[in-house]
């Protein structure tokens, strides 16, 4: 049986349903890893009006304040919004320089590897070379690898430049090189995934004035839409929720390995919103669950990985499929 290929991120339900048919409670798409409890936008914070007229530019100024605020970006650091950290990942190699040479530290999110293709990839974070371009993710993509503030630093100061993405650095706040922020180094933030709301696609790029400006002219004088920053200004304001769902996902995931380990699964990685988890076929597993509507995260990469986000209210359903696999 020739396997059907595996998608290069996770949500794609339109492949899912082509290859496995639509199930009858609809897909529990747990290939994300995005928070299955989204911010609540206030209804009314989306009028006519913010989908009808240009993006305001003083309220954009209050998105990217509001942004400085909830990462904690200090003084002499500069931020600039961007259309999803996606688009600034496929933006940033054409800033480079010509001969740039640049190293991804792998394993890690595929769309670094599209984006700077062709980039060597290397394992240990002392094999990238002096004077290079480095790019990693912290905590990482799929595997959930954080790596300590000073090791960051102390490869700063050797490479021309580095670039983390923080997508997942809102569960891991401690994390974050934001505050004490090298000059050659840019970080790449979104609301996407901890915030739940992947469909505004709205990030931020933290960095030297000399980057950031860069890129903002490259996006031009609309960067992001209106609705994305009314939603963006909400969600980053309300440092409340944002602490509160912090210590319900640290919930959520404990019950999540708790489950896995349970139905017999080896945990090898993650974060508070996916677990990463090694077996002798994951695609295997990653096609049985499909077949009860569950959509998990394969990689063609490694075929003994399975990335398995939060299932939210789909909980006992993930129990009763994994229940019934053995």
């Amino acid at each position: 049986m020739t396997e059907p290929a595996l998608p290069v991120h996770g949500g794609d339900l339109a492949l899912a349903t082509a290859t496995y048919g639509a199930p009858d409670g609809g897909w529990l798409d747990l290939s994300t890893g995005i928070n299955p409890t989204p911010y609540p936008v206030p209804p009314g914070l989306l009028s006519s009006e913010t989908f009808h007229r240009l993006p305001d530019p003083a309220a954009l100024a209050r998105l990217e304040a509001t942004a400085r605020a909830a990462y904690d970006v200090p003084a002499g650091t500069f931020l600039t919004a961007v259309p999803g950290s996606e688009m600034a990942i496929h933006l940033l190699p054409g800033l480079a320089p010509p001969d740039a040479r640049a190293f991804i530290l792998s394993p890690t999110y595929g769309g670094h590897t599209s984006a700077w293709r062709p980039a060597t990839h290397v394992i240990e974070i002392d094999s990238i070379p002096d004077g290079a371009i480095a790019i990693l993710a912290n905590p990482n993509n799929p595997d959930g690898r954080i790596l300590p503030s000073d090791a960051l630093a102390a490869m700063a100061r050797r490479v021309a430049w580095l670039i983390v993405d923080e997508a997942f650095a809102e569960v891991a706040p401690g994390a974050s090189l934001v505050p004490a922020l090298p000059e050659n180094t840019l970080v790449l933030r979104s609301i996407g995934k901890f915030y739940g709301l992947a469909g505004v696609r709205l990030g931020f790029a933290i960095g030297s004035a000399h980057d950031t400006a860069r890129i903002a002219r490259a996006l031009g004088d609309w960067p992001v839409s209106g609705p994305a920053i009314a939603a963006g200004t909400a969600a980053l304001g309300d440092i409340a929720w944002r602490d509160s769902m912090r210590a319900r996902l640290r919930e959520q995931a404990a019950a999540l390995r708790g489950l896995l380990v349970a139905h017999g699964l080896n945990i090898v990685g993650g974060t508070d919103l996916f677990v990463l988890v090694e077996t002798d076929d994951a695609y295997a597993l990653h096609r049985a669950l499909a077949r009860h509507g569950i959509w998990t995260r394969a990689f063609a990469e490694n075929p003994r990985w399975l990335r398995i986000g939060l299932p939210g209210v789909g909980f006992a359903r993930l129990d009763e499929a994994l229940r019934a696999l053995r």
